[in-house]
């Protein structure tokens, strides 16, 4: 289950929205409502914000920002949560979510994993919930990096999932044609394209090959290849 909050006061009487602007992760201000007002924002308003086709929002500690993702990456994001559905369908260990799968790590903050996995043990009695943000951390978070995200974003981001109980997170990055595999804040594992994302314990056996995603999710040379392993 997702963890606790974890600012005590918020925001603090002595910020300036300089402060605020680099406590959100340096993101920019385009990405930022400003309705309902910076620290304000609930779990509600970040579940009202995919209506109407607007921007799918994150809520970070009452505050609505928007997320961004490019044509490729969400194309790579499609790759990524096929293999790991073709992958439970052998091993039925839990379910897998896309782009738009609201999860509330924190009382006061839901964010959005590009492809999200979470174990059947972590729903009451083992049943899909119809919440439409569940109180729930995932097991593995992934996410495909974008030219909008920025480095303090991604570490923000990077620190919230695991102090919610986040197994495992995956940053994969279509530009530079590479990836980053987390177990913790400070410990991961750098991938290149010749080299493969492993479920480790958490998808035994699954190992996710990068040029066989790209090439996948770039629809080139994979017409006869095997996918990711089981």
């Amino acid at each position: 289950m997702a963890g606790t909050t974890a600012p005590t006061s918020w925001p603090p009487d002595v910020w300036t929205m300089a402060d605020f602007h680099r406590h959100l992760g340096d993101v920019p201000p385009e990405r930022i409502r400003m309705i309902p007002l910076p620290g304000t924002a609930t779990v509600e308003d970040a579940v009202k914000s995919e209506s109407g086709g607007r921007m799918v929002c994150e809520l970070i500690d009452g505050t609505l920002v928007e997320k961004t993702m490019g044509f490729m990456e969400s194309r790579v994001a499609i790759a990524v949560a096929y293999l790991i559905e073709s992958y439970l369908d052998h091993n039925p260990l839990g379910i897998v979510a896309g782009p738009d799968g609201m999860l509330r790590i924190f009382p006061d903050q839901v964010r959005i994993p590009d492809v999200s996995f979470v174990r059947w043990e972590q729903f009451p009695g083992g049943k899909l919930t119809s919440e439409p943000a569940p109180a729930i951390a995932p097991d593995l978070a992934v996410e495909i990096l974008s030219k909008g995200n920025t480095p303090a974003e991604m570490d923000r981001k990077l620190r919230d999932y695991f102090a919610a109980g986040v197994r495992l997170v995956w940053y994969i990055d279509p530009a530079t044609r590479s990836a980053r595999a987390y177990t913790a804040a400070d410990q991961h594992t750098e991938i290149d394209e010749q080299g493969a994302l492993s479920g480790g314990d958490l998808l035994p056996g699954f190992e996710l090959p990068l040029a066989e995603l790209l090439a996948r999710a770039e629809r080139r040379g994979v017409a006869g290849d095997a996918g990711a392993t089981a």
